[in-house]
């Protein structure tokens, strides 16, 4: 029986250097945090004297994204399994470069909410979840130090965007600053993941195969209540986090 994941090496005759590609993650992770999840702690109190949209509204944006985030990760986990994740993480920069255009050029609330639907889409194709499992299926059982590390990298979104955001905002405003932040996404962004990530080719017979001869394993209730209390935790620790990024 052949490996799920064939090592890219083996593919391709040389070895991905590890580094690059974590570091390459790590700047796109920084960005990709701080466009989108850390966006509304800096920039909701000026959007809401700026229009005299309620703050409420303008912060649900995050939540809206949030909720589609969710929702796409089934789908962008099994693009990512079947194609690799160059091409979806790719195709986050442009949903996130897309959804900051529409919130920078927005003029009613509509707009604004629509914004952040196109830029939850980009969250759920771009931020640790999608960037893991592009690691994983590079790397294989060799990536659990690769996943630390970009965790780290990504720990300095915030220390490095929102004193970023505060200081575009101060000095182009709200609008230019969501302008600016789709451009990163599309001049440095996406060239990264396009020009230093490397391809992994289909596994999809190999996967199969693996699949057909694998035993199925028993769900006991047990395992569902651990599953069901994990879960609820994961979510009201993420409604914590979210809600104190926004309000302080």
């Amino acid at each position: 029986m052949g490996r799920a994941y064939p090592d890219i090496g083996d593919r391709q005759g040389t070895e991905p250097q590890q580094a690059v590609v974590v570091t390459a993650l790590g700047i796109t992770q920084i960005f990709a945090w701080g466009c989108s999840y850390y966006l509304p702690a800096v920039l909701a109190k000026p959007i809401t004297a700026g229009t005299g949209w309620p703050l409420t509204w303008v912060v649900g944006g995050l939540s809206l994204g949030l909720l589609v985030a969710g929702l796409a990760s089934p789908a962008v986990g099994r693009a990512i399994q079947d194609y690799g994740g160059r091409a979806v993480l790719a195709i986050s920069s442009i949903l996130l470069a897309a959804g900051l255009i529409a919130v920078g050029l927005s003029q009613n609330i509509a707009t604004y909410l629509a914004g952040w639907i196109v830029i939850g889409f980009g969250m759920g194709a771009g931020l640790y979840d999608p960037a893991f499992a592009t690691l994983g299926r590079i790397y294989q059982e060799r990536a659990r130090s690769s996943i630390t590390m970009l965790t780290l990298f990504g720990g300095f979104s915030s220390t490095i965007c929102w004193p970023l955001s505060s200081l575009l905002v101060q000095t182009a405003g709200w609008r230019c600053t969501c302008l600016i932040y789709a451009g990163l996404q599309l001049v440095m962004s996406l060239p990264i993941y396009l020009l230093l990530l490397p391809s992994v080719a289909s596994p999809k017979a190999e996967v199969n195969e693996t699949i057909a001869q694998a035993r199925p394993i028993p769900v006991r209730k047990k395992t569902v209540f651990v599953f069901g209390l994990l879960a609820a935790a994961i979510t009201f620790s993420a409604i914590i986090q979210s809600t104190m990024s926004v309000t302080f």
